[in-house]
């Protein structure tokens, strides 16, 4: 009897928050706050493009003297972003968060679409 897999979709967080593209690095982490979530997913209009963290804004902004009230999330969020589809495997996810050294994936449907995130602290 082959033992049943967790996949991506059974933990990804569902209700991700969401940022226009031209959202300042300022509002994102006041976002943040708010939301308690380290991370935002970047939209266009037409379906989530990027994602920016906490991280991104301490380490890529505020640390380096940047200012958080011009930079927008556009600027910051860094491609490619490393995705997963709702149906990938759980462990072949987290491998490829290892791979990646990244924290964080974006979650993808049938059409490529940015719809949710898989964090390394995500809850059952």
């Amino acid at each position: 009897m082959r033992a049943q897999t967790t996949q991506v979709g059974d933990l990804a967080v569902r209700a991700a928050v969401k940022v226009d593209r031209d959202t300042t690095a300022a509002d994102c982490a006041r976002i943040m706050h708010s939301e308690h979530v380290g991370s935002v997913i970047v939209t266009d209009g037409a379906g989530g493009k990027g994602l920016v963290t906490d991280r991104d804004i301490v380490i890529e902004v505020v640390a380096t003297g940047l200012d958080p009230a011009t930079l927008t999330a556009g600027d910051m969020m860094a491609p490619p972003l490393a995705t997963v589809r709702e149906s990938d495997d759980l462990l072949a996810a987290l491998a490829r968060m290892r791979e990646q050294g990244v924290r964080r994936l974006g979650v993808v449907d049938d059409e490529a679409r940015l719809t949710s995130v898989l964090a390394v602290d995500n809850r059952l």
